[in-house]
């Protein structure tokens, strides 16, 4: 089997933020089920709002490239949305609009088209964050990505990470890593 290439990252740019925390634990699972993980934080890859005319006048912002790159590397993408007034944040809503954006000869959505998915939340509300994957589920299922029907939301994520990151409850925490071992092994057949 082909090792597959699993890009993580969360939909937030808080210093210490809890779905930063969540995809790592992710990222771990996909990794000891022999998936090569590249964890990023999309603070480092700061994109102006998605404009057209800024992109028709400007062209495509050279950081908007770099991540589209990252994205055409990967088979799967492991995903930990933050909730925003019940949907996604804008962050990540920003980053998805202008990765794909296209590139004379490349087939429409490259950077999503037959990739696999595994989403995440964990918020400080009682949901942890599943109202916004239901946002994330239909985004992402609408431009070719192959969303995994399992998903993992951590409520009162304030008090359900400990000092090292991992989740205090166990089952949650095998939960999570399930996620990513569970996109690790789907990634791996899709590619062979």
């Amino acid at each position: 089997m082909t090792t597959p290439k699993i890009l993580a990252f969360a939909g937030s740019a808080r210093k210490d933020s809890f779905n930063h925390k969540l995809v790592q634990v992710a990222a771990e699972g996909a990794r000891s089920a022999g998936a090569d993980v590249t964890i990023f934080n999309l603070k480092d890859y700061p994109l102006p709002l998605f404009d057209e005319d800024l992109e028709r006048d400007e062209g495509t912002p050279e950081i908007a490239s770099k991540l589209k790159q990252l994205f055409l590397e990967h088979d799967g993408l492991l995903i930990s949305s933050p909730e925003y007034n019940s949907s996604i944040s804008p962050l990540l809503k920003n980053t998805i609009d202008w990765v794909p954006r296209p590139v004379e000869g490349e087939p429409r959505l490259a950077a999503y088209q037959g990739k696999v998915a595994a989403i995440m939340a964990a918020s400080p509300g009682a949901l942890g964050g599943l109202r916004g994957l239901v946002h994330v589920r239909s985004i992402l299922s609408s431009i070719g990505v192959i969303v995994l029907p399992d998903q993992v939301a951590i409520p009162n994520a304030y008090e359900a990470f400990d000092e090292t990151g991992r989740l205090k409850d166990e089952r949650k925490q095998a939960s999570v890593e399930g996620l990513g071992s569970g996109l690790a092994h789907i990634a791996g057949k899709v590619i062979d």
